[in-house]
């Protein structure tokens, strides 16, 4: 995701070590078997797998939206721009969006989060959309509040963006319950809604430097999964080589393999052999950033030829300024000639109209 710092997205073997079936000792198979048998067979992820389109699209806000509070509370949901973007979306071949919800916006409205969830899924499903929603997020900024949210600071990449749930996690000892009962809430109220592809419960476990402080809710929001069981299958991607008790729970623990990848087609390759020994089928959540040689050009076809879900970040340049890179704020805010991420401007124009015209031949939508 939004990085701070510069991470090596290579997956190497020894960190995916351990596949599912393989022999474990006693205190890896405490640790990973969250619940016995309720994760999906590798035969029943294959079949979801054969049955499902090749899905491609992009991590998803509405551009009038700087982070997932705005996104989803009661005076900033925008309808609207979610309609009108999600069309340009259809209109060059996408057909899957990876979305942020937050714990805090269904606390302080629990039923008109639920409606705005279903409002969202049915403009997304007019389109041909389908949905990963995801749960908690360990990056960008670790505290946050309802109500109106921060204007963005001009050339800073996700300057408004909140981690869920950040820092009070650490704080409220009650806080884990509260969010036991948003997961399960959620879970159970679109548990068979066909609309969603995939719950993706927790990005980038351990970034911001929280490493295995991360382990307890990565934990629980499986558990709470697996209490549930939802029809779409759950998963949590991996994203950096070094957190590697995290990687081994992750892996041993989703439906079907879900990972970032931010690195040109060299690397991206290496990381895609490391995760075929899971023998499940694979959706990169996250990749495309321009300035590191991670294009449409260059990865979507790989991603295809693999079978391989294609969600780059982002859709339309808006309030989260993720046209800028990670590392290289503009404060100005001029506009960077090259693009860190995102496809349209606000009003529909592309950046490129050759990526343009390489999503929609891959997508089979060429005119």
């Amino acid at each position: 995701m939004r990085k701070r710092l510069f991470f090596q997205i290579i997956l190497v073997f020894f960190v995916l070590a351990a596949p599912t079936g393989c022999k474990m000792d006693k205190k890896n198979k405490q640790d990973t078997d969250v619940i016995p048998d309720a994760k999906w067979s590798i035969e029943k992820a294959r079949a979801w797998g054969e049955k499902i389109p090749w899905y491609r699209g992009a991590n998803f806000s509405p551009s009038t939206a700087i982070n997932q509070l705005e996104t989803w509370q009661k005076d900033s949901f925008d309808p609207a721009t979610i309609d009108r973007e999600l069309g340009w979306a259809e209109e060059i071949g996408f057909n899957c969006m990876r979305v942020y919800l937050h714990h805090l916006a269904w606390q302080v409205d629990k039923g008109g989060f639920m409606v705005r969830l279903d409002e969202y899924l049915d403009i997304a499903d007019k389109h041909g959309i389908k949905t990963i929603f995801v749960f908690f997020d360990d990056c960008w900024n670790a505290e946050y509040q309802s109500g109106k949210q921060p204007d963005p600071r001009p050339g800073i990449h996700n300057s408004g963006w909140v981690r869920d749930p950040g820092d009070l996690l650490f704080q409220d000892p009650t806080l884990m319950d509260t969010l036991e009962i948003y997961v399960k809430d959620v879970l159970n109220t679109f548990k068979n809604d066909s609309r969603i592809l995939l719950w993706d419960l927790y990005n980038e476990p351990g970034n911001n430097g929280l490493g295995n402080k991360s382990m307890p809710l990565l934990k629980k929001v499986f558990l709470w999964a697996r209490e549930v069981q939802p029809d779409q299958p759950v998963s949590v991607g991996v994203w950096n080589k070094d957190l590697e008790d995290l990687n081994h729970f992750q892996l041993e623990n989703s439906d079907i393999i879900t990972y970032h990848n931010y690195e040109g087609p060299e690397m991206h390759r290496e990381a895609i052999e490391a995760l075929k020994a899971y023998s499940r089928p694979i959706i990169c959540t996250e990749y495309m950033a321009r300035s590191r040689n991670s294009l449409f050009e260059n990865i979507m076809p790989i991603l295809k030829e693999e079978k391989i879900g294609a969600i780059n970040w982002g859709l339309v340049s808006g309030k989260s300024n993720t046209i800028y890179a990670w590392d290289t704020p503009m404060p100005d805010g001029t506009e960077p000639k090259l693009w860190f991420h995102d496809i349209f401007r606000a009003d529909g124009s592309a950046f490129s109209q050759s990526e343009i015209d390489t999503i929609k031949k891959l997508s089979g939508k060429e005119n």
